[in-house]
């Protein structure tokens, strides 16, 4: 396992590198950071329900079974709307969600970082996950922190996982090199 995750160092910064850069932008840009979460949730939203609605369409014209691909497809356009129209109960639903992949995430990096060997970067998986365990329970504890809050704790957050992200690949880099040339 810890060959394949060296051989894959890449994919690591990658993801750091970018959760670095999405952190500098909602400390930079807050408002409009969180503001466009919104909308490309909305507009996300919106399209795979029309493609849904599709989907339904097509299934029925087959006589197949299309209710439930209908019915997705109204949840979602459903969402979509209220996505615009109230986006105060958009961000308490994507509080609540991002609290719950926090937790989530984070419970399975830090039981995977101690399937990993120390030297390869256990440890800034580790502090990755905690950040992510944190995050979630503060996230839980205050649902109703304020939008300029809540895209700095993303920003902090999306920075410090980021950074042990790099940290961590740059360590299997190191160590599928060495392994190369033994």
């Amino acid at each position: 396992m810890n060959l394949a995750l060296a051989r894959n160092w890449w994919a690591f910064a990658i993801r750091g590198l970018l959760a670095v850069l999405f952190g500098l932008i909602a400390f930079t840009l807050p408002g409009a950071a969180m503001l466009s979460l919104l909308l490309i949730f909305a507009a996300y939203a919106v399209a795979d329900g029309v493609f849904a609605i599709v989907s339904a369409v097509r299934a029925a014209n087959r006589h197949e079974r299309w209710l439930l691909f209908a019915f997705e497809g109204i949840v979602d356009i459903g969402a979509g709307v209220i996505a615009v129209l109230w986006p105060a109960i958009t961000v308490l639903v994507f509080v609540t969600l991002l609290a719950v992949w926090a937790l989530f995430s984070g419970g399975i990096m830090l039981a995977a970082a101690f399937h990993m060997d120390a030297a390869h970067g256990r440890w800034w998986l580790v502090l990755g996950s905690v950040a992510s365990l944190i995050y979630g329970g503060l996230l839980i504890v205050m649902p109703m922190i304020g939008a300029l809050v809540l895209t700095w704790w993303i920003g902090a957050y999306a920075i410090v996982f980021g950074v042990s992200l790099l940290i961590a690949a740059f360590r299997l880099h190191a160590r599928l090199h060495a392994h190369m040339t033994a």
